[in-house]
């Protein structure tokens, strides 16, 4: 997994059939330092989370392990909204 912050939303009305009624989120990596990284992902939103805030989100095919997301085709899933991250 890896840590992220949502900093937008996804809006497509015409998309495959398996995503229908699933949040899309645009994703950024966020270093250690709390730094947010030009890398962005586009991520299945399995856990309600909002722009701002930071999450824990999968890619590959381990985004297509939960339930919401299971042989969907998708390559990310935010997976947890962070309250903490403690790190030296």
């Amino acid at each position: 997994m890896t840590l992220g912050k949502v900093v937008g939303t996804v809006w497509a009305t015409r998309k495959d059939e398996q995503l229908t009624g699933m949040k899309l989120q645009i994703v950024k990596e966020l270093g250690l330092d709390g730094g947010v990284k030009d890398k962005f992902v586009v991520a299945v939103d399995s856990v309600g989370a909002g722009v701002g805030e930071t999450v824990l989100f999968a890619q590959g095919s381990s985004a297509r392990q939960t339930e919401l997301t299971r042989n969907k085709p998708i390559d990310a899933v935010i997976t947890a909204i962070v309250d903490r991250v403690d790190a030296d």
